[in-house]
């Protein structure tokens, strides 16, 4: 099987999958429309001068990206049961391409997230400069690093039956640390907790569209010690499921 056709399959496997598509997409969707609508008019959301359409959907822009990726460990836990990882080790395929496959459809998961997302946004009424759109969209992808080499982990280590708990405790709970559901106070315990989670500046890179900064030598070097450790995690938990079968 070539690397070409093992991608196409696991896109149009994924996004055939109606049942997952409505839970992973239609999700942060429908808790944004439930959130924001009710507040369309509220211009100036706790006195910060930003409007509540456009807070909350940055907010879930995180949420939303970080679970499609996240995903991919539920896919690769289901492989795993009925054996399909076993039959890939037979073909041409290379542990490289594999890793490549499960990386662009998590991306192509967490590109249609952001698109809904931001399309539902402008329905109420979100606009900013083109610039700010797409500096946030390049810094939530490049942020996302860590969590595409996260789910291979978790789908590696996992069963079907807990991988599913896992991924939504694991997502909320960043969630919560990383401010996307409330802001994080500027100092104290709370605030250095949370600046070395990694959700916690894939938020800030939401945040570029609320007139946030990009990360500073901080946030890059946080950013890039979880995607290597996560990335060599990853590999070994592969591995080590390869000699086991």
């Amino acid at each position: 099987m070539s690397a070409a056709t093992y991608i196409r399959y696991e896109l149009l496997r994924t996004f055939r999958n109606k049942r997952f598509m409505i839970f992973s997409l239609g999700f942060p969707l429908a808790l944004y429309y439930l959130i924001a609508a009710p507040n369309r008019n509220v211009g100036d959301l706790g006195n910060s001068g930003i409007s509540a359409p456009l807070y909350i959907m940055c907010g879930l822009a995180a949420f939303g990206t970080m679970s499609a990726m996240l995903s991919s460990g539920a896919r690769i836990a289901g492989e795993r049961a009925v054996g399909w990882n076993r039959q890939l080790r037979i073909t041409p395929l290379t542990t490289r391409n594999y890793f490549r496959a499960k990386v662009l459809t998590g991306y192509a998961l967490a590109l249609t997230s952001l698109l809904l997302l931001y399309t539902a946004g402008a329905t109420l009424g979100v606009s900013m400069a083109a610039g700010d759109w797409v500096q946030m969209t390049l810094l939530i992808l490049v942020g996302l690093i860590p969590f595409a080499a996260a789910g291979i982990l978790l789908g590696h280590l996992l069963t079907v039956d807990s991988i599913g708990p896992v991924i939504g405790g694991l997502t909320a709970l960043l969630s919560i640390l990383g401010g996307a559901w409330f802001p994080i106070a500027s100092s104290g315990t709370m605030h250095d907790l949370a600046q070395l989670v990694p959700s916690y500046w894939l938020v800030q890179a939401s945040r570029i569209a609320v007139g946030g900064q990009a990360w500073g030598a901080t946030g890059w070097i946080v950013m890039g010690a979880w995607a290597a450790a996560m990335i060599v995690l990853a590999g070994r938990a592969y591995r080590r499921d390869t000699k086991r079968a």
